[in-house]
């Protein structure tokens, strides 16, 4: 290894190891926006979103999934306006899930929605039409002030 390879590794160590404490008052970065689809929500956070665009997608949706990622959810955009029930058979973590209209209002919420046990798995959503669903780690919902009648920004929609 070259003196120059050396130094840069040896002095990129010992950057690492000097960072800030846990408790300690400095500054951090703030986190960028997430580019490509996204969502803002009434407390202003932005949560990166996965699109489920085709029949194929929705129908999958967070099924099997064992966990959430900070700060994501997925989008269902359904080509018209409709009543669009979920059910949570096989999916392995409580959701937060919310109904939108075309313009991204918030029509209904079900909060940390549980997964299904056992057939048959109840069916949850409002009977009347929406565009889009958008589904949340449990509790996001209530913590980032999303509620019935809230508007959601959509942004880097295809």
């Amino acid at each position: 290894m070259s003196r120059s390879v050396a130094a840069v590794l040896a002095a990129s160590v010992l950057a690492s190891a000097c960072g800030a404490s846990p408790g300690s008052s400095a500054p951090q970065a703030s986190t960028p926006a997430p580019s490509g689809p996204r969502a803002v929500l009434p407390s202003g956070a932005v949560y990166a979103l996965e699109l489920a665009l085709t029949p194929e997608d929705q129908a999958q949706g967070l099924m099997y999934r064992e966990n959430l990622p900070a700060s994501t959810g997925m989008l269902f955009v359904f080509p018209e306006p409709a009543p669009h029930h979920f059910y949570m058979k096989n999916t392995m973590i409580p959701l937060d899930i919310i109904w939108l209209d075309e313009a991204g209002r918030v029509i209904d919420v079900s909060a940390d929605t549980p997964p299904c046990k056992a057939d048959p798995c109840p069916t949850y959503g409002p009977d009347g039409n929406v565009r889009m669903v958008l589904e949340l780690a449990g509790g996001m919902a209530k913590k980032e002030g999303v509620a019935v009648g809230s508007m959601i920004k959509l942004e880097g929609l295809p």
